[in-house]
């Protein structure tokens, strides 16, 4: 399966509380904190839920 890199890009602060969870649940606790995952139907999910908070690159 291919692997994704996603970055937070914008803060978390002032964001309704499954946000939070759900950057939180991807293992992004920082800004510009970058974690390297697989591209299952559920992180892609969760990705969908915070596409204006993160940053997503695929990787080869």
């Amino acid at each position: 399966m291919k692997k994704i890199k996603i970055t937070q890009v914008k803060s978390g602060i002032d964001r309704s509380e499954r946000q939070k969870l759900t950057l939180k649940a991807l293992g992004l606790k920082k800004m510009h904190a970058s974690k390297e995952v697989e591209a299952t139907p559920q992180i892609l999910g969760m990705v969908k839920k915070v596409d204006h908070l993160v940053k997503v690159e695929e990787l080869a």
